[in-house]
């Protein structure tokens, strides 16, 4: 079989994903995510762990305290979050219909940046965090990453303790 493409065919850019399809994608995560969070018994979401693991209330705040300064730094170059305080060593709020609360929070702060990212900003490099250097795109898959990575944390919790958890692939 023969190939007639030129260098410049073969180096044009191919739109993967659309910025619209990463947010779905992103927010469908989140909404599974979500279903763990209300699928957790009340005391066993503060205090339950296995091997030393941090609780999912622990687990959760992290993933509330990466994607609310993270979308607000893939905006506009502002990693942090400061109304109410957000970042990784946020302690979860009493009870878990706060922490849902928040979850819903940060989930509408990211819908209402999201449009406001420009296209280009995207394939831009920047230290995340101010530590972690990557494309934008790529800070965007690492806050998917890492949410799916705790939320695999939190089935194997909710199986520990005899609880079936929310299907992986029901993002509804």
């Amino acid at each position: 079989m023969e190939t007639n493409n030129t260098a410049q065919e073969l180096a044009a850019p191919t739109t993967v994903i659309t910025a619209e399809a990463l947010l779905e994608h992103w927010q469908g995560h989140r909404r599974v995510s979500r279903k763990v969070i209300e699928a957790f018994p009340e005391d066993q979401f503060y205090t339950f762990s296995i091997g030393g693991m941090r609780t999912y209330a622990q687990l959760t705040m992290e993933m509330i305290g990466l994607a609310a300064p993270g979308i607000r730094g893939i905006a506009f170059g502002d990693w942090t979050f400061s109304e109410p305080v957000l970042d990784h060593s946020t302690p979860a709020p009493a009870t878990k219909a706060e922490v849902l609360n928040l979850w819903d929070l940060v989930t509408d702060y990211i819908n209402t940046l999201w449009p406001q990212i420009p296209a280009q900003r995207f394939n831009e490099v920047e230290a995340a965090f101010g530590m972690y250097e990557n494309t934008i795109y790529n800070t965007i898959l690492y806050l998917i990453d890492n949410e799916v990575h705790h939320r695999a944390q939190g089935y194997v919790y909710l199986r520990a303790l005899g609880v079936e958890p929310p299907f992986f692939w029901d993002r509804a």
